[in-house]
C-alpha cells in the first residue's frame, strides 16, 4: 500500500519543479520575444539592411526550418542517456544557442555583403540551435506525469513563464537599448542581447538540474522512418500543425509590425513597449483556461481565442489614433490570441497519444518538433518576410517621415494581414471536434494496451 501512495505520488509534479518547468520556457522567450518583435525593426533600422534583403534572410532561413525541425524530434526519440530523452538537451544546446543569439545581435562593422552574409548565417545558425532547445520543452510534458490534469497544469505553468519573459522583453527592450547605447542602437542592443544570454544560460541550467523525467519509456530507441509513420492518419495532428503555423504568422507578422505601426503611423515610439509590455495582460485568460475547459469544448475554447484576436485587431483599426481605444482593443486581441496559443501546446499530447493507438509507435520527439519548434520558427520567418515585401511595395524608407502610400503599407501589413492570418488558423480548428471526442477511447484503449503489453513481458 504504502509503496503504491509513493508510486502514484511521484505522477504529481511539486510547485517547485512546476516553477522550474515554467523557468524553461521564460529563459528560451527572453531571446525568442527578441526576434519575433524586434530583429525585423534591427536589421532595417539598426544594421541598415535593405528591408527586402531582411526579408529574402527571413525566409531563406525557413527552409532550413524544414529540415532541422523534424531531425532534432527523430534525435530525441533515439536519445537514451542518463537524464533521460528530452531533458539532456537543455544542458547539451544551451550555451551554443546563448552564444548564437548574442552574435545575431552583434551588428559588426562589416562591408555590406559581409554584413548580409553574417546577419544569414548568426540568424540560421540560432534558428537550428533554437529548435534544438525549444523542441524538449514540449517532448518532455508527456515524460513529466502520466496524469492528463498534471500535464495540463505544468503546461499552464509553462506558458505563464512564457508571458512573464515576453512582459519583460517588451517592456524593457527600446528603454534598455536607449538607455545602455546612449543614442547608439547597436551598443544597446550588444549590452542588451549579452544580459539576456547570461540570465538564459543561468536559470536553464538551474531548471535542468530540477526538472525530471518521472515516466519510464521503452529503452528501444526509434529510429526515424518509424517516427515517420505515427503521422500517417494523424489528422488531429494535421489540424493542430496547420493552425499553429499561421497563428505564428500571425502573431509575429502583428508584433513585428507594431513598431513601425506606432513609430510612424503614430508617430510615438513611445507606445510600442507600453502596448507590448501590456500584451501580457493575456496571461489571465490563460489562467482561466482549465476552468473554462470545465465549461466548454477546447475546439470551443481555441475557436473563440482566434475569432477574440481578429475582433481585437479590428477595434484596433477602428480606432484611427485614438490612443485609448486601440490600447483597449491590443489588450482585448491578445486575450484572444494568448488563447488560442496555449491550446495546441496542451493538445500535441493528445495527437502524440493518437498517433500510438493508431499506428503503435509513440513518437512525442518528433511530432511535437513539428508541431511546436517547427510552427513556431517557420510562421515566425514567413511573417518576416511578409511585411518585409510589403513595405519595400509601398515605398518604406528607414529612419525618415514615411510617405502617405507606406504608411498605408503599415497599417495594411498590422492589420489586414494579421486579421487574414488569424483567420486562416481558425479554419482547421473548426474540424478538431470529432477526434476531440475520441479522447476518452483512445486513453482507456491505450492504457488496456499497455497492460497486456506488460503481462507479456
Amino acid at each position: 500500500m504504502n509503496f503504491n501512495m509513493k508510486k502514484k505520488a511521484k505522477q504529481f509534479l511539486s510547485n517547485y519543479e512546476m516553477f522550474n518547468y515554467a523557468s524553461l520556457n521564460f529563459a528560451q522567450v527572453l531571446i525568442y520575444f527578441l526576434i519575433s518583435s524586434y530583429l525585423l525593426y534591427f536589421y532595417t533600422d539598426v544594421a541598415k539592411i535593405p528591408v527586402t534583403v531582411a526579408g529574402v534572410i527571413l525566409l531563406i532561413a525557413r527552409g532550413f526550418d524544414a529540415i532541422d525541425a523534424p531531425i532534432w524530434g527523430a534525435l530525441i526519440d533515439i536519445t537514451h542517456s542518463k537524464y533521460g530523452r528530452s531533458r539532456p538537451y537543455f544542458l547539451w544546446v544551451a550555451f551554443p544557442f546563448a552564444i548564437s543569439s548574442v552574435l545575431m545581435f552583434w551588428n559588426p562593422s562589416l562591408p555590406y555583403k559581409q554584413k548580409i552574409i553574417w546577419c544569414a548565417v548568426t540568424y540560421i545558425l540560432s534558428g537550428i540551435l533554437y529548435t534544438g532547445i525549444n523542441t524538449p520543452l514540449t517532448s518532455i510534458l508527456p515524460s513529466l506525469s502520466r496524469v492528463p490534469e498534471e500535464r495540463l497544469k505544468a503546461n499552464s505553468w509553462r506558458l505563464v513563464g512564457s508571458q512573464l519573459g515576453g512582459f519583460l522583453i517588451n517592456a524593457a527592450c527600446l528603454p534598455v537599448v536607449a538607455f545602455l547605447g546612449k543614442g547608439n542602437d547597436t551598443v544597446g542592443f550588444r549590452f542588451l542581447i549579452v544580459v539576456v544570454a547570461i540570465i538564459f544560460l543561468i536559470i536553464t541550467l538551474h531548471a535542468f538540474t530540477v526538472v525530471k523525467e518521472r515516466v519510464p519509456v521503452s529503452v528501444k530507441k526509434v529510429p526515424i522512418n518509424k517516427s515517420v509513420k505515427a503521422i500517417k492518419g494523424n489528422w488531429p495532428w494535421v489540424i493542430i500543425v496547420i493552425s499553429n503555423l499561421f497563428y505564428w504568422m500571425a502573431y509575429t507578422n502583428r508584433n513585428s509590425t507594431l513598431v513601425y505601426y506606432f513609430t510612424y503611423n503614430f508617430n510615438d515610439k513611445g507606445l510600442v513597449s507600453l502596448f507590448n509590455s501590456l500584451a501580457s495582460l493575456q496571461l489571465f485568460m490563460i489562467l482561466l483556461i482549465p476552468w473554462l475547459n470545465k465549461r466548454f469544448s477546447k475546439t470551443q475554447i481555441w475557436s473563440a481565442g482566434f475569432i477574440i484576436a481578429i475582433i481585437g485587431q479590428l477595434i484596433v483599426l477602428a480606432a484611427g489614433h485614438n490612443v485609448p481605444t486601440a490600447l483597449f482593443g491590443w489588450i482585448f486581441g491578445n486575450m484572444g490570441s494568448g488563447v488560442a496559443v496555449t491550446m495546441p501546446f496542451s493538445m500535441l499530447s493528445q495527437a502524440v497519444d493518437f498517433g500510438e493507438w493508431k499506428t503503435g509507435i509513440h513518437s512525442s520527439g518528433i511530432l511535437t518538433a513539428l508541431g511546436s519548434s517547427f510552427c513556431i520558427k517557420m510562421g515566425s520567418g514567413l511573417a518576416g518576410f511578409i511585411p518585409s515585401m510589403i513595405l519595400a511595395h509601398f515605398g518604406y524608407v528607414a529612419n525618415h517621415v514615411q510617405t502617405a502610400r507606406s504608411l498605408f503599407g503599415i497599417k495594411l501589413s498590422f492589420i489586414w494581414v494579421s486579421i487574414l492570418l488569424f483567420a486562416c488558423a481558425l479554419i482547421p480548428v473548426l474540424f478538431y471536434g470529432k477526434y476531440e471526442r475520441m479522447e476518452d477511447k483512445i486513453a482507456a484503449d491505450l492504457k488496456q494496451r499497455h497492460l497486456q503489453t506488460k503481462e507479456t513481458d
